[in-house]
């Protein structure tokens, strides 16, 4: 699924010099990742869900504002993890070039049901944290760039979908992490499409 967006090796680089230079949530992203991996593992006190809370309650505070969590709300997310455990422990680490049409079912269905509990933000947020080379990021300009804006909450897997197509066509065309200068492509991209599509810092 072509997108007319494809940025570069230096359009990369680029972006990841104004990201940050603007952007002092990077912090919460890295401690998260580090949360989630050890968390897997059982090297700290924290439960997956957690640990994935680090980055929702700082990278998706706007749903937070109208969605207060509730004493359940991580039990929730922990039983999302439990349920499509099989399969997301299949994609931990698989790479976005890998991505077929073989997917498509499990990977809507996971998406529909954490986005159920997370919004469609928070649900690529934290798949993206389980599989972080599979899934990737989005927000809701990000969103409105490559699939013509969200729908409401549950009807929005085949728009990720439809953006996860164009970002493996994106990755292949730099070289994935090589085009990134060794960096995981996906949180590249991000940081582009960020910077361009959300924040305006940067033209195409």
């Amino acid at each position: 699924m072509t997108h007319p967006c494809r940025p570069g090796s230096g359009d990369l680089a680029r972006a990841h010099d104004v990201f940050r230079e603007h952007e002092s949530r990077d912090l919460f992203y890295r401690a998260a990742t580090a949360l989630v991996r050890l968390a897997k593992v059982g090297t700290v006190d924290l439960t997956v869900g957690e640990a994935l809370a680090v980055l929702l309650r700082t990278w998706n505070s706007a749903y937070y504002r109208y969605h207060p969590p509730g004493t359940g709300h991580y039990a929730e997310v922990e039983a999302l993890i439990e349920t499509h455990g099989a399969w997301l422990e299949s994609v931990a680490h698989r790479g976005i070039a890998s991505l077929t049409d073989v997917d498509e079912q499990p990977l809507r269905t996971a998406f529909t049901g954490f986005e159920t509990a997370l919004g469609p933000v928070g649900a690529a947020k934290a798949l993206h944290l389980l599989a972080p080379c599979f899934m990737p990021l989005w927000d809701r300009a990000i969103a409105a760039e490559y699939t013509g804006g969200l729908g409401r909450t549950g009807t929005n897997a085949g728009r990720y979908l439809r953006f996860m197509h164009a970002t493996r066509e994106q990755s292949i065309e730099v070289a994935g992490d090589a085009g990134a200068a060794g960096r995981n492509i996906l949180k590249a991209l991000d940081e582009y499409n960020y910077c361009v599509f959300t924040k305006k810092w940067m033209r195409r």
